[in-house]
């Protein structure tokens, strides 16, 4: 069989066909507002009656806003640059520019006249969330807004380590490293001021993401060889992860069930290896187009780094039981093997 290293350079196409989320056409929290619209620039009006603002239109904040505006909801959002900007204009979606290191406080005055809002904006070193860096403001000015829903995207690293042990909801949060701990100080800060405002508030505590143009598949197409770090995260014992499409179903339940100051895990089944995932990406690879990438032997972390990391299992019973969510991907094979048929033939 021919050996084939695949260069960063070259291209590859990926067809999406995700699920439909037929509900979120009907979900209808909000009061009539007598404010005017334009549905493509995600502008308010009196017949839109749902209405999301994405604070931070990353993976799993476009390919939710997607599905809402494929569901003839309003979506509006924030995105870093002007390239992205122009990139949602041509999807239909017009997005404001928002630096988190110095964010233009202006933007709460569009955000108060959505139903709904999506936080995805990750917490900064030494400064931690942007936008609950004056919380008063934000309180002040949500306040006096639509505002019907909240929810914060978060991650299971603040569980910590616990040595392999299965962990729910209910257990403690111990956060090892500075960005967990900024995670859960941002948790905190988001649950706080939903409860303040009377919203219905959620936390989705996220694994490790991964869907079309993001998986152990692609990895492994663009690069060449892994990179040091990914492989000894490979190493680990357990690695908690969930497809876009499921986070996306977490997060559509959670509009349909509103409830206050909720967390729920969002992950799948199977905490697998990551060596165990890239050892299955390459054989998908070599078995799909008939050639193989090689990479370089898995690093092995020490005791101090896995614990530092954090050694867990991370249950979903609770998002499964209170939300109803039935997984599309209940392990990483099912997702690859998604992600994998969809996708031309890079080489």
């Amino acid at each position: 069989m021919e050996v084939f290293q695949l260069s960063p350079e070259i291209p590859f196409r990926f067809h999406p066909t995700p699920p439909k989320f037929p509900h979120l056409s009907r979900i209808n929290f909000c009061r009539p507002l007598s404010a005017t619209s334009d549905s493509r620039s995600g502008t308010p009006d009196s017949e839109s009656r749902n209405r999301m603002f994405v604070l931070g239109m990353g993976f799993v904040g476009g390919f939710f806003a997607e599905k809402l505006k494929e569901a003839d909801w309003v979506v509006s959002g924030t995105c870093r640059s002007d390239s992205k900007k122009k990139e949602w204009e041509k999807k239909g979606i017009d997005l404001h520019l928002f630096s988190a290191d110095s964010p233009e406080w202006s933007l709460l005055e569009t955000v108060k006249d959505y139903t709904h809002l999506l936080v995805s904006i990750p917490p900064l070193a030494d400064i931690g969330d942007p936008m609950l860096r004056d919380v008063e403001l934000v309180r002040e000015k949500l306040s006096s807004g639509n505002l019907q829903w909240l929810c914060y995207l978060s991650s299971t690293s603040v569980y910590g380590d616990y040595g392999g042990a299965w962990v729910t909801e209910d257990h403690p949060p111990n956060p090892k490293t500075q960005s967990a701990k900024l995670r859960l100080a941002a948790e905190e800060g988001w649950l706080s001021l939903g409860s303040d405002l009377g919203v219905s508030t959620h936390v989705l505590r996220l694994g490790g993401i991964y869907g079309p143009g993001r998986s152990a598949i692609d990895t492994l197409l663009k690069r060449e060889n892994l990179s040091e770090s990914q492989l000894r995260r490979a190493s680990r014992r357990f690695t908690s992860r969930v497809h876009v499409e499921d986070i996306c179903q977490a997060l559509q339940a959670a509009i349909e069930k509103p409830s206050s100051r909720e967390i729920y895990n969002i992950v799948d089944d199977d905490p697998a290896p990551r060596e165990e995932v890239f050892e299955y990406a390459l054989e998908m690879i070599e078995k799909r187009w008939k050639r193989k990438i090689e990479t370089k032997p898995f690093l092995y972390e020490s005791r101090e780094q896995s614990s530092l990391r954090g050694e867990k299992r991370v249950s979903n019973e609770h998002m499964k039981d209170k939300l109803g969510v039935k997984l599309l991907y209940p392990s990483y094979k099912l997702g690859l093997q998604s992600i994998g048929e969809k996708m031309d033939n890079p080489f």
